[in-house]
C-alpha cells in the first residue's frame, strides 16, 4: 500500500530534478514512508524529459507523465490528483524553493489534527518585497475574506490533502491558486496551515505581468472564481469584480515561473 504521492508540476526544470529527486528519497527511506513520485512534464522544452526518464531507471519509486504541450499548473496537478495511488497526496514545486524534509511534519498534522488539506506558509521568502511578497499578501488578504478559509499563502505550492479529498475534486484553467476554496465547495471543510521555510536555493527573477493582465482581462468576468463568490456574497458582481481585478493585477504576473512562457 502506497502512502504518499508526491505530485510535482514542472516545465524546463531539468537543472533542479536530480538533485530533488535525491532529496526527497533520503526523506522517504529515512522515515520509511511508502511513496511514489510523481513528475508532471507540462509540455518542457529542456531536457527535463530525459532527466525524469534516467530518474525512473534508478529509482522504481519514480513516474513521469509528459503533456505533448505547456497546458499550465492546473491542468498538470490534476493529472497529478488522477494518476495518484497514495492515501495521501502532496504537492510541492520542482524549483527547490519547497524543502521536502517539511513533508513528516505536514503528515504529522493533517493525521493528528484529522484535517482534510494542510497547505504550507513561508513565513520567511526570499522573493522580491515589492513584486511578489506585496501583491501576494494582498491576493491572500482578498481570497481568505472572501472565501472564510483563513491561510497566509493561499497559493504556496507546498499542500497535503487526504485522498477522497484530490479524488472529488476538478482544477483547471487558473484555479490552482484556489485549490482550498475548490475543496471547501466540494464539502471538505478541515483545512489547516502550518509554517515552512523556503530553501532559498534557487531565486526566479521578476516576471513580466503585463503580458498576463492582457491575457486575462478578457475572461475575468467569467472566472468560476468570480461567479461562485459573487453568487455566495450581498457584494455586487462589479464590485468583486474590481476587487479581484485589483489582486491579480499585482499576483498574476509574478506567479509560478512556468505560466510566463507562451
Amino acid at each position: 500500500m502506497i502512502d504518499l504521492s508526491i505530485v510535482i508540476p514542472l516545465l524546463n526544470e531539468a537543472e533542479s530534478l536530480p538533485e530533488l529527486e535525491s532529496w526527497l528519497r533520503r526523506v522517504m527511506i529515512a522515515n520509511n514512508y511508502q511513496y511514489e513520485l510523481i513528475f508532471i512534464d507540462d509540455g518542457s522544452t529542456d531536457q527535463s524529459w530525459s532527466v525524469i526518464e534516467a530518474l525512473s531507471k534508478e529509482n522504481d519509486h519514480v513516474r513521469g507523465i509528459k503533456f505533448r504541450r505547456n497546458y499550465g499548473k492546473a491542468a498538470a496537478l490534476n493529472t497529478g490528483f488522477e494518476a495518484s495511488e497514495g492515501s495521501f497526496v502532496i504537492t510541492m514545486d520542482a524549483d527547490l524553493q519547497d524543502s521536502p524534509d517539511e513533508i513528516p511534519d505536514l503528515i504529522k498534522v493533517i493525521t493528528e489534527q484529522k484535517l482534510d488539506l494542510v497547505s504550507g506558509w513561508k513565513k520567511k521568502r526570499f522573493d522580491n518585497t515589492f513584486s511578489k511578497n506585496i501583491p501576494s499578501k494582498l491576493y491572500n488578504f482578498a481570497t481568505s475574506k472572501m472565501s472564510g478559509i483563513k491561510l497566509h499563502d493561499m497559493n504556496c505550492g507546498l499542500k497535503i490533502y487526504r485522498k477522497e479529498v484530490v479524488k472529488n475534486i476538478t482544477v483547471d484553467g487558473e484555479m490552482h491558486r484556489y485549490i482550498p476554496v475548490i475543496a471547501k465547495w466540494a464539502g471538505f471543510n478541515k483545512i489547516g496551515e502550518k509554517s515552512s521555510h523556503a530553501s532559498g536555493q534557487k531565486i526566479w527573477p521578476d516576471k513580466i505581468w503585463i503580458r498576463k493582465i492582457y491575457q486575462w482581462l478578457p475572461r475575468s468576468g467569467h472566472h468560476p472564481f468570480c461567479w461562485k463568490v459573487w453568487q455566495k456574497t450581498n457584494a455586487s458582481f462589479w464590485q468583486f469584480w474590481y476587487l479581484d481585478f485589483f489582486c491579480w493585477f499585482f499576483f498574476v504576473g509574478v506567479s509560478d515561473h512556468w505560466q510566463i512562457i507562451f
